[in-house]
């Protein structure tokens, strides 16, 4: 089989050392959260969802695919596992497992259904299925409709680990994160990824070079879905609930904002996306309902002066200069 090399940009030893780095101050600072004055509720739920946007980034950074059905895999592994941890009283380990099994079920039998088609068509019916799947969980009993699953117990993860301490949890929900960014990168310099990236510049050579793109394709979004999933069962600890907020349409919308903000296709942009959307969302809500409005003009400004997100248009200018 040929090997690619015009399309693609393989990452150098140089750039794979700058970005774990970038990835050990990122922990660094992570780490020490729990001494500041910020608040750690927040920087939890930030957590989730920059590994949700990771996990999107992924599929359309990576592969050139755009989900508008991304949040289904979030609010299925959440409502499996609040379901699993609340009424069968499994243990937090076994919960996530069930959840993250769930997404990627999900992700294998929706990706056979939308791998199939390009471009808009693709987008389409990823947010068909979504939506699909939204009215699906506003009638089956196990989600409790409207009202979703509340009160779900936190437990001890590995029977050592108690949850309900605010610090303990958030450790370990920093450990899930940093290990799912770390997966991320992986996938992303490998071979894999490399092919991946050739197949978002110009698929027709790739096929031409006798690679079988859809299968690429097909475990990207395999890979992207799980862990979205995997985020999804992370954030039941944190927010206590799943509801169907996070199975809608516009959870989706949320993650390809966040995704743009911080800067499509790089490692870290999609981490501060997280950031600035939750932080907006969190610090800016004695606006009511003028925070949506404010995020919108927050996302124009960032499109018309940041084309590249906040990551991509740093990274842009330091390649220029150096």
């Amino acid at each position: 089989m040929a090997t690619i090399t015009d399309n693609t940009v393989p990452a150098t030893g140089r750039s794979t050392t700058d970005e774990m780095i970038a990835f050990a101050v990122m922990a660094v600072l992570l780490i020490a959260v729990p001494f500041t004055a910020i608040y750690p509720y927040f920087v939890m739920q930030a957590l989730c969802f920059a590994l949700f946007a990771c996990a999107f980034n992924l599929l359309i950074g990576y592969s050139g695919l755009l989900s508008f059905g991304h949040a289904m895999f979030l609010g299925t592994a959440g409502y499996v596992t609040a379901h699993a941890l609340k009424v069968w009283g499994v243990s937090p380990e076994l919960g996530i497992v069930a959840g993250v099994v769930a997404a990627a079920a999900l992700s294998v039998v929706t990706g056979l259904i939308a791998i199939r088609r390009q471009g808009i068509y693709f987008a389409m019916i990823t947010l068909a299925l979504s939506q699909l799947l939204y009215f699906v969980y506003l009638q089956t009993p196990f989600t409790h409709g409207e009202d979703g699953i509340q009160g779900i117990p936190q437990g001890y993860l590995f029977g050592t680990f108690n949850l309900v301490k605010p610090m303990v949890l958030y450790y370990v929900i920093l450990v899930g994160f940093l290990g799912g960014f770390l997966l991320i990168h992986r996938t992303i310099n490998s071979p894999f990824g490399e092919v991946l990236k050739a197949i978002r510049e110009n698929e027709q050579r790739a096929i031409s070079l006798g690679y079988k793109t859809d299968r690429y394709k097909l475990l990207a979004y395999i890979i992207s879905g799980t862990l979205a999933g995997f985020a999804g069962s992370l954030k039941v600890f944190v927010a206590q609930n799943a509801s169907l907020t996070d199975v809608h349409w516009s959870m989706s919308g949320e993650i390809v904002l966040m995704t743009l903000v911080g800067g499509l296709g790089t490692l870290f942009g999609p981490v501060v996306g997280a950031f600035v959307v939750i932080g907006m969302q969190q610090y800016l809500a004695d606006f009511g309902q003028w925070v949506t409005v404010i995020q919108g003009a927050i996302f124009v400004i960032c499109v018309l002066t940041f084309r590249r997100g906040l990551i991509g248009q740093i990274d842009d200018y330091v390649r220029r200069s150096f």
